[in-house]
């Protein structure tokens, strides 16, 4: 099959075996999105070799349950054991064994053909047509700040940046009622949260040390400097972005405001795709470009330009 692989920081279409996991479904990739961490990958951000990609829609070919054959799916991307000490205790997305599709240890999306547990696996209701359906797992991670913390109509709420997963997290906030203003860079990212009544704020707006909870969706020093100096005393501080290489903190001030800071990483499948069936939230606006797998390495140097948003690949 085809695949988009990755070695020494060079990507490559190339032919390899069709993925064979007697104790897995076979999935027929029907789109795929590139995400921030594809791009970052590429660059070093973590050592991988194999197959990219993590976000997608297919169909069930084969699996060890036959009424998962037929299903268009969307799948978690942690596989894990079931047996270690994360796992037994409710955590199984730190897995002290997973592997990680696209990411770590397992073989990705941008292919004909992926494999993956039917435990990991998620029907599609009918409604959600594929452009949708391809952003349930960044929606999914948008949410997973839902699950680790309260967020009420009374907070005050500052969104640092509203790029890929940044306009994601946005759309989920803003369901919660709360006064949620966000710090975009470019105008049609601003565009896209007001065509849904988001409001956003320039730098200089930003009140010091008056913000309930600030969510750091940009993954740079900078955008990290503009949340800690927004964010009251006693307030949360969401860590929305993985860094690529060393951030520098200081944490005694961290430490007197007595500030909670929370990773949050990836999040609940099933109210995702609650959210796309009602039509609570549309990702379909992030849709920049659509490429075909032929066109990948195309569609892997538009989406790495400033300002792209999503960029998919169909097979």
């Amino acid at each position: 099959m085809k695949a988009l692989w990755l070695e020494n920081n060079q990507t490559s279409l190339r032919e390899i075996p069709q993925p064979e996991k007697t104790n897995e479904a076979l999935i027929k990739i029907r789109s795929a999105g590139i995400c921030s961490t594809d791009l970052e990958l590429v660059k070093g951000y973590y050592p991988y070799t194999g197959v990219l990609g993590h976000e997608f829609v297919g169909e069930v070919v084969t699996a060890p349950d036959a009424s998962w054959i037929g299903q268009r799916v969307v799948g978690e991307i942690n596989a894990t054991c079931g047996k270690c000490e994360a796992c037994l205790n409710g955590r199984p997305t730190h897995c002290e064994v997973r592997t990680v599709l696209g990411i770590v240890n397992r073989d990705g999306v941008f292919a004909e053909y992926t494999t993956l547990p039917v435990e990991n696996l998620h029907r599609v209701p009918d409604s959600v047509p594929d452009e949708m359906a391809v952003f349930t797992e960044p929606l999914a991670a948008a949410l997973e700040i839902h699950q680790q913390i309260q967020i009420k109509p009374t907070d005050r709420v500052l969104l640092v940046g509203a790029g890929r997963l940044g306009q994601l997290v946005a759309q989920t906030l803003a369901l919660t009622g709360c006064d949620l203003h966000a710090l975009v860079r470019h105008t049609y990212q601003k565009d896209l949260l007001a065509t849904r009544g988001i409001k956003t704020i320039a730098e200089a707006d930003i009140q010091p040390r008056r913000w309930d909870i600030v969510v750091e969706a940009t993954g740079s020093p900078v955008g990290f400097d503009i949340a800690r100096k927004a964010i009251r005393p006693r307030g949360t501080l969401v860590m929305k972005s993985t860094y690529a290489g060393e951030l520098t903190v200081n944490f005694s001030p961290l430490v007197v405001d007595e500030i909670t800071i929370i990773g949050s990483r990836c999040g609940p499948f099933a109210p995702a795709l609650g959210l796309l069936e009602r039509r609570e939230v549309d990702p379909t606006v992030l849709i920049s470009a659509q490429y075909k797998l032929g066109e990948c390495l195309k569609a892997f140097e538009h989406a790495a330009q400033s300002g792209v948003l999503k960029v998919l690949i169909s097979m």
